[in-house]
Formats: structure tokens, C-alpha cells, sequence
């Protein structure tokens, strides 16, 4: 079968490879879309970082080396089951929550699993991923969608990313939420809140970026023109807002995120920062500020599902663009990295 292979910076090669067994318990699906998402570019620019593997060194759960298919937000149609299960049918709409973990350590034996010591991601570690004909995987972590467009499906992914960190936060109903960067992940995380009944502000230095997040803030703000602090000061009439949520990986923003808070408030922290960032930790100290880490999901795809199917978030206006396999790289890889204003999220099929 076909399949998008990561052989390492700026090495993306379509090439034939075999297909997965399927063993009980297994499902195999027939990709439909993926989307590329901020990692994948970070492989492609940078060369593999953890969780994907080298050259010579294998992930300990896939046990592979590179290269690897790629693609991790990804929809698709079920083909066949593995002995063992019968709660799913062929022809059933899906995506897949493409964690591997060991199930053994510390966090897995909590249901904590995004924390697997060991943890990777299909698409990224190994045992194939969305950007091939076919990948076969455990049946837990395939979720089914109903009757959702497959395009809009292969969003789930990230927008389990933004539910896992509101559900981190304890963000609720009447808390005043301030969202730092309206890119994917932050459109996502402003649009969770604002299913949650938080009150959103979303800064964001882009024109474009802006006028999206209009649609799923109540406030948006300009930084480059506005300030941010001042903005939040009169909204909850001095008092700073509840949670924060660093989605752009920028230093600037993490601390001016830190100076919008309430004492006692939260930031958490959703995006990769390319090195450790320089934090006011005089602020964390003298406001007693909650910083906190999110990476992953565990547990959040059923209720990211429901968000959808519901109504309550609508993720095709972040959709920009739907390309083939054969134009990964210069319809995909190259326009998000040089129109980032006007790119949001861009899929591929096969």
C-alpha cells in the first residue's frame, strides 16, 4: 500500500509498504483525511525529536526506527474488525486517539496514559499512521462519529488537545478566560470555553487570526495595539481573570498572561516552546499563581465527539485547505509555514 514515509528533515518520501497484520482486538481503517499539525512541521523542519525515533535509536514501544508513516489527526472508514471485536461495523465512520503507551507504568495504571513513561504517537513513533491506504489499530483508541463529515472529523484530534487542557484548568461556567495566540490550538481551546460558558478573550497579533477568533471569543485583542492587561483589568473590574492559556509558544505571551491573571488564578500551559522560556516567577510567587502543564488527552475524545455532534463547537471554518498526498510538501508543509496568517489547518488524503 501507499503511505507517506518521515525519513527525517526535510525528507518526506511516498513509497509502498506493507500492510499491518490484523490481530484480535484490532481494527483496521481506511484512512479518509489527516491533518498536519504543528509537530509534524517541527519533524519536517527541525529532523526527529522524541516522541518520534532516529535513525538508530527505536521508540521502546514500536519498536521502529526511522522512517515512519506519518500522521497523527487523522478520520477514516473501517474495513475490517479483529476477532474480538463486535461493537464496531464495517463502513463505520472513526478516528483514532493515536496514543501508544506501555500500560504498565505509574500513569497508565492511574489512567493518567498521556503520561506514559514510554508514551508515543502513531504517526510519529511508529505502527503507521493516517497518511497511508490502510493502518490497523487497538480497538480502544478508535472512536467512533457517526454521521460527522470525515473531513471535520480528522479535527477531533486537536480539539481533544484544547478539551484536555480546559479540563486541566477547572475553567466553569462565569469565569473570565483570557487565550494567548489563535492558532489552531487556540481557536479550539476559545471555543471549548466558550462551550463551557466562560467568558473568552483571545489575543492574537494577526489581522486574520483575529477574525476568526471573533467567532468563538467574546473579546478579541490586539497586543501590537492594545493592552492586554488593561483590557482584562476592565472586564472583571480589576480584579484579573480566572485562567489563562498559553497556546502560541511564545515567552512574551506566557508572561503577559502571568500579569492578566487574579491572584490565586491559573495558567496553563498548552504549546511546545522551541526552548525553555524565561518565566516571571515573581509574579507565580507574589499572586500564588497555578501554572500547569497539558500535553496530550486521556479520556477527552468522547466528549471532544459530542461538542460537534452537539453543535456546541464547529470546527469546518478551520479548514483551509484540502490537498493530496503527492502535495504534502508544497501545497501543506510550505504554505503553513509562509502564509500563516491565512492557514489554519490543512488535510490530506491518500
Amino acid at each position: 500500500m501507499k503511505a507517506v514515509r518521515y525519513y527525517g528533515k526535510e525528507d518526506l518520501r511516498i513509497e509502498d509498504v506493507p500492510e499491518q497484520e490484523l490481530v484480535p482486538g484490532t481494527v483496521r481503517i481506511a484512512p479518509a483525511w489527516t491533518g498536519i499539525c504543528g509537530s509534524d512541521l517541527h519533524l519536517y523542519l527541525d529532523g526527529p525529536l522524541p516522541p518520534a525515533p532516529s535513525t538508530d535509536q527505536p521508540h521502546p514501544i514500536s519498536g521502529e526506527t526511522l522512517p515512519v508513516t506519518l500522521g497523527h489527526e487523522f478520520s477514516g472508514v473501517v474495513e475490517e474488525l479483529g476477532e474480538g471485536v463486535d461493537d464496531l461495523a464495517v463502513g463505520d465512520h472513526v478516528v483514532v486517539e493515536p496514543l501508544m503507551v506501555c500500560g504498565e507504568c505509574g500513569p497508565c495504571q492511574e489512567g493518567r496514559y498521556n503520561l506514559c513513561v514510554k508514551m508515543g504517537f502513531i504517526g510519529i513513533s511508529g505502527r503507521g499512521g493516517g497518511l497511508s491506504e490502510h493502518i490497523v489499530v487497538e480497538r480502544r483508541f478508535v472512536h467512533p462519529v457517526g454521521d460527522m463529515p470525515l473531513d471535520q472529523a480528522a479535527l477531533i484530534e486537536p480539539l481533544a488537545v484544547a478539551v484536555h487542557a480546559v479540563r486541566l484548568s477547572g475553567a466553569t461556567t462565569g469565569d473570565l478566560a483570557v487565550v494567548g495566540g489563535a492558532g489552531p490550538i487556540g481557536l479550539l481551546t476559545a471555543a471549548v470555553l466558550k462551550a463551557t460558558g466562560a467568558t473568552v478573550v483571545v489575543s492574537e497579533p494577526s489581522a486574520a487570526r483575529r477574525e476568526r477568533a471573533a467567532s468563538v471569543a467574546d473579546h478579541v485583542v490586539d497586543p501590537g495595539s492594545e493592552d492586554l492587561v488593561a483590557k482584562v483589568a476592565e472586564l472583571s473590574g480589576g480584579e484579573g481573570a480566572a485562567v489563562a492559556y498559553e497556546c502560541a509558544g511564545v515567552p512574551a505571551v506566557l508572561n503577559v498572561l502571568l500579569d492578566v491573571l487574579k491572584p490565586g488564578g491559573v495558567l496553563q500551559v498548552v504549546a511546545l516552546f522551541s526552548g525553555p522560556p524565561e518565566i516571571n516567577i515573581a509574579q507565580v510567587l507574589m499572586k500564588e499563581l497555578d501554572v500547569r502543564g497539558a500535553i496530550g488527552y486521556a479520556g477527552d475524545h468522547e466528549y471532544a465527539i459530542r461538542l460537534v455532534q452537539e453543535g456546541k463547537v464547529d470546527v469546518a471554518p478551520l479548514i483551509t485547505g484540502r490537498i493530496a498526498a503527492d502535495d504534502i510538501v508544497e501545497q501543506g508543509y510550505r504554505t503553513l509555514v509562509n502564509d500563516k496568517e491565512h492557514s489554519v489547518k490543512i488535510l490530506v488524503h491518500m
